[in-house]
């Protein structure tokens, strides 16, 4: 695999690329259905998955990909049709959907099957065949029709699964669990060539940056058997981070010195367009060069709006060079964006109508204005996570509070480390408004084996009273909503670098509707 950038693209290369991927979904209409394929190998090797659920439907995707990290996946350019069967029960003794799709080549022969008209509030079973060869068995489900207030939604909130740094193990017990759906919030993949972060596993070629060497990335860690059997087991609502292009690219500025925003947005857009042949994402989000919508919304009857926003697309460059700094000027600038002017009018347009008891924002990066002293001096703040776009963040917050938005709730992935939030305007003001809570959670894998009490833990929550909560062990959050409070669980693991690893309860803390104060439970 390359280890470098691809050249960069002109304007009207982007335009070209765009219009292609537009016209894929026209595709398959006119495909005419050939012999029947016969496959060597598995070609739902890397299995199957549902996501964006909604009242009457969601998605349902697969990857045909007998050799899944060979360039192509182990097939040609043939288009290649696929069954797809939906059952209300797991015996399929009732079948309510049946239809086929075609998988191209031009999207890797991924297929993304959108679902309408089925009932709303219940669970469904899919499978796949191709040729001779049927997928394993999913399970995906319906959401509560809009005017309804359900009685509970439980979900899984996970992120930064580093495949070198740590196994999968968390998700046997997220599995058990048995949630009605899981939020990834990024780093799905880590861009790194082989070895540079090796503890247990190592990646497949050098640093990524073609489409093939992406497409094999995101193969060799759909290829582990627990990520497959969580995705198989209900719906995903994902969304990316940095590590899915490049470490802390901002828009199209690399982290890298002397990378050019062309070669930039080319790299992004072979890794864009690999993201989405293996997510469950709605056609609304084919790529179009380098630019992929995903900011959306998904309404949990009235209990929940869910809000999954994009903070690494459309930022502006990291403020003072990015890194641990003050929150001096720069830091402060109004023009600091991570949302961009577009997404965030769409976010706070979604909000003002949004009937639903909880407002529940699915982000990336740490929204508390956390910060200690280096050397006895003045506090730091990372200027890749919301203190570098602090006037845009109290933005935020001052509209959620002025426009009487109910319970807003933040959930975090990025950063290696768990986090129980209340969020101020000024989080430094103990005297300004109390506005949101935010729940953050460490990563999967990423960092290996953590630590329950960090050196300066006791240092934190005296200068922090908002911070009710920290840890840097691994493992992930487990959500209850209700119409009453949203209680969350902080999940650890106590071992990812060898098999056998336990998970267990590290704190609970909830927050009743009404207020925005955390309690621990």
């Amino acid at each position: 695999m390359s280890s470098r950038a691809p050249h960069s693209l002109d304007r009207r290369s982007f335009l070209q690329h765009g219009a292609a991927l537009a016209a894929l979904p026209w595709l398959g209409r006119a495909a005419r259905a050939g012999a029947r394929p016969r496959f060597a190998d598995d070609p739902f090797a890397l299995g199957v998955a549902s996501g964006d659920p909604a009242a009457d439907g969601f998605v349902l995707w697969t990857r045909l990909a007998p050799r899944p990290l060979e360039p192509g996946g182990g097939l040609g350019r043939e288009v290649i049709e696929v069954g797809y069967e939906i059952a209300e029960d797991e015996g399929w003794k009732k079948v309510v959907r049946k239809g086929r799709a075609f998988a191209t080549p031009q999207l890797g022969h991924s297929v993304h099957v959108e679902l309408a008209g089925l009932e709303p509030d219940r669970w469904y079973w899919y499978r796949f065949r191709a040729g001779d060869a049927e997928s394993a068995i999913g399970r995906a489900r319906t959401f509560p029709a809009r005017e309804v207030l359900p009685a509970r939604l439980r979900f899984a909130v996970t992120s930064c699964q580093n495949y070198e740094q740590g196994l999968f193990t968390a998700y046997e017990q997220m599995l058990a669990d048995d949630p009605d759906l899981v939020f990834h919030l990024g780093d799905y993949i880590y861009e790194y060539a082989a070895g540079k972060n090796g503890k247990v596993r190592t990646h497949l070629g050098g640093e990524i940056a073609t489409l093939d060497d992406y497409r094999a990335r995101h193969a060799q860690y759909r290829s582990d058997p627990l990520l497959q059997r969580m995705h198989a087991s209900c719906p995903w609502l994902v969304t990316w981070d940095d590590h899915e292009v490049d470490n802390n690219y901002a828009d199209r500025v690399s982290e890298e010195k002397g990378i050019s925003p062309e070669t930039l947005l080319a790299r992004r857009a072979n890794a864009y367009q690999a993201y989405y042949e293996m997510m469950p994402l709605r056609a609304r989000s084919l790529p179009r060069g380098p630019h992929l919508r995903l900011h959306r919304s998904s309404s949990f009857g009235r209990l929940a709006e869910l809000l999954v926003l994009d903070t690494r697309q459309y930022r502006s460059d990291q403020p003072n060079g990015d890194g641990k700094k003050p929150l001096n000027d720069a830091a402060l600038a109004a023009s600091n964006t991570l949302l961009g002017a577009e997404q965030r009018d769409w976010l706070q347009s979604e909000l003002l109508a949004s009937p639903a008891v909880w407002n529940v924002l699915a982000q990336q990066v740490m929204m508390a204005l956390v910060g200690l002293p280096k050397d006895g001096g003045e506090p730091l703040y990372s200027m890749d996570q919301w203190p570098g776009y602090a006037a845009e963040r109290a933005s935020l917050l001052r509209f959620l509070h002025e426009r009487r938005i109910p319970n807003p709730v933040v959930l975090t992935g990025d950063i290696h480390s768990a986090w129980a939030n209340e969020l101020r305007i000024d989080d430094r003001d103990p005297s300004s408004p109390r506005v949101a809570t935010e729940f953050v959670a460490t990563s999967l894998s990423s960092g290996g084996n953590g630590t329950a009490k960090p050196k300066y833990l006791e240092e934190l929550y005296a200068r922090h009273p908002g911070v009710k909560h920290h840890d840097q062990e691994r493992g992930y959050l487990r959500c209850t909503l209700t119409p009453q409070r949203f209680a969350t669980d902080f999940m650890v693991i106590d071992e990812v670098e060898k098999p056998g690893g336990k998970t267990a309860v590290r704190a609970s803390f909830a927050v009743e509707a009404g207020t925005a104060e955390l309690r621990r439970v």
